[in-house]
């Protein structure tokens, strides 16, 4: 299993030429690397010096980049989604579809991206997978996803099955099914595809939360817009589990005041780099390994107290929407929504306080 790391501030703060630095750092101290770029502009190539394609291109010893381009990944996806099909209906629909005809919807990228990354992590060939998105309320929606679509899965299917609809047809579906169809529409039938997703969701939801699988680092400027992305960029973070690791503040010289915006976070200077000269920048940015054991956790669970607790840095209690729905609480805050599945010995006890201390949102049951 690889590291995943990936870098969020406002654009124009220098998340690809840090991105591009840690990658190399990763290389020279013997890591296998590989830079993973959604953006398929010109501009990776440009940094490092060589023409990167779609599939995993060669830069340095250790280090290889690719671009993450939508419409290849599409085709990919959905020849493995013919795939199952086949395996699971009896009647395979989508065989007539083919992937080269296929237009990526608005939203697809960051789905077949995340996809593309858990297929690089499964393959076994890199110990660091560096992520660059397009934008960094995108990256935080593509770490989202697993967490997101397990709610979906979770909530839907069971809908579906308990309806007042399923129960009518289902004395009738499976036998019309079988004989015009010759297609199983069993509730148990689902058993086996859905588990199979949720077990894929379970491992992503447990690897962004996990920060010696996932990490993420702020970078900003001194600008005051770009400190203030930063802050709310870590408070979002925590909305998908995320760890944020620490700060690198780029071509910028720390403050008292800039140090204690982002406290308890560790902040990096880094300065301008001459003329490409990436050695300079490499040695000055931190030791990412070590930041996994001293960064903030965004949850934490106090069966005995019966709290929970959301680190939500950035976030006051006005801004923060919590509501509760049978076994779960839902937290809003900023562009993200988290449910959280609450532990059994919690479970179906309802809300009794809320209060916002010390950058964290506490839940009382």
């Amino acid at each position: 299993m690889a590291l995943i790391l990936t870098f969020l501030g406002k654009g124009g703060t220098g998340r690809t030429t840090v991105a591009v630095a840690t990658a190399k750092r990763y290389a020279q101290e013997g890591k296998r690397v590989l830079l993973a770029s959604l953006d398929t502009s010109p501009a990776l190539s440009l940094f490092l010096g060589e023409t990167v394609g779609s599939q995993p291109t060669d830069i340095a010893p250790n280090l290889k980049a690719t671009y993450l381009k939508s419409a290849q990944l599409l085709e990919e996806s959905w020849e493995e989604l013919k795939t199952l099909e086949a395996q699971y209906v009896r009647t395979p629909f989508f065989k007539n579809v083919y992937g080269q005809e296929l237009g990526v919807l608005p939203g697809m990228d960051s789905a077949l991206a995340l996809n593309a990354i858990r297929q690089y992590d499964a393959s076994g060939a890199y110990d660091v997978i560096i992520y660059d998105g397009i934008s960094s309320p995108e990256t935080l929606r593509m770490l989202g996803m697993p967490e997101i679509l397990s709610w979906y899965v979770r909530r839907f299917r069971q809908v579906f099955l308990d309806s007042d609809f399923w129960k009518a047809i289902s004395p009738f579906a499976q036998p019309v099914s079988s004989a015009v169809l010759s297609v199983d529409l069993s509730a148990d039938n689902f058993t086996q595809p859905t588990n199979q997703v949720n077990n894929i969701l379970d491992d992503g939801k447990a690897a962004v939360a996990d920060p010696n699988r996932v990490m993420a680092y702020l970078v900003t400027t001194a600008d005051d817009i770009s400190l203030a992305t930063a802050r709310y960029l870590w408070g979002s973070a925590q909305q998908v589990c995320l760890t944020v690791g620490g700060v690198i503040l780029n071509q910028a010289n720390l403050t008292d005041e800039i140090a204690q915006s982002f406290d308890p976070l560790n902040i990096h200077s880094v300065p301008k780099i001459p003329a490409q000269d990436w050695q300079i920048l490499t040695q000055a940015l931190p030791d990412f390994s070590a930041s996994a054991t001293t960064a903030p956790r965004s949850i934490s669970i106090d069966v005995a107290k019966r709290q929970v607790s959301l680190f939500l840095p950035s976030f006051d209690k006005k801004q923060i929407k919590l509501t509760q729905y049978g076994p779960e609480v839902t937290i809003e805050a900023g562009d993200q929504r988290r449910n959280i599945f609450l532990p059994d010995s919690l479970r179906g006890k309802p809300v009794t306080g809320a209060k916002f201390q010390n950058n964290s949102l506490i839940i009382s049951f």
